[in-house]
């Protein structure tokens, strides 16, 4: 492992942007391997519970890998989440120090990176993902902006609970030449959790947060005067 870690370190120091981009994309096939795992696990959970009064159930079906899907979420990881997510915190630090001025590892500091990357960088890496997929598997543009809406907050919402914290811990005590692997690492749980959101497709726990954030009149209610 020692030995890994200083060739990673000569990577990064010679090809940073290269280096970002295919572990990004390693990382981010291996996620989505992950998260079909754990969509074909539930499933077959709620399949041996049916067979318990079905016998016609299936629940001796077993995992298959779906490469195509990797390919295309892989892909994701090398064009957009490796060299976007490395220009992106080289200039996200160089902005809070020499534009804010902040002093590096203060709270102002941390909490201004921590902002600004939950305000900006989040919302758009997970627009761009669930259009990404969308497209990538074929889906049509209305089928996409369905998708979006159904997907798009809830991930939000339940991300936005999760890296902030990740980032607080990343921003104040990670040297600035390691926090893309770090968030990389991260990563690899993102993106698996990504692609089990989009694999979740008209989840009810997805309903729950797509109806709760529409106004009164989408939802048949009568607003007051």
């Amino acid at each position: 492992m020692l030995k890994l870690w200083r060739w990673y370190q000569r990577c990064l120091t010679v090809h940073p942007v290269k280096t970002q981009v295919i572990s990004s994309g390693f990382l981010w096939g291996f996620g989505d391997v992950t998260a079909q795992y754990i969509t074909h696990s539930t499933a077959k959970t709620r399949l041996l519970r049916l067979t318990e009064t079905n016998k016609d159930g299936d629940a001796d079906a077993k995992f298959k890998v779906n490469w195509k899907r990797v390919a295309i979420t892989s892909m994701f990881g090398f064009g957009f989440v490796g060299p976007v997510g490395h220009f992106w915190y080289e200039g996200l630090d160089k902005f809070i120090k020499l534009k804010l001025r902040y002093v590096p590892k203060s709270t102002r500091f941390v909490a201004a990176k921590v902002a600004m990357d939950g305000l900006i960088f989040g919302p758009i890496d997970l627009l761009v993902f669930f259009t990404y997929m969308g497209y990538a598997t074929g889906k049509n543009t209305a089928e996409v902006k369905e998708g979006l809406k159904r997907d798009f907050l809830p991930a939000l919402a339940l991300e936005g609970g999760a890296w902030p914290l990740l980032q607080i811990a990343n921003f104040r005590y990670v040297p600035v030449q390691y926090q893309l692997l770090y968030v990389n690492i991260f990563c690899l749980v993102d993106s698996a959790f990504l692609s089990w959101v989009e694999q979740q497709k008209d989840a009810a726990w997805k309903q729950w947060f797509t109806t709760s954030f529409q106004p009164l009149k989408e939802r048949g209610g009568h607003g007051g005067v």
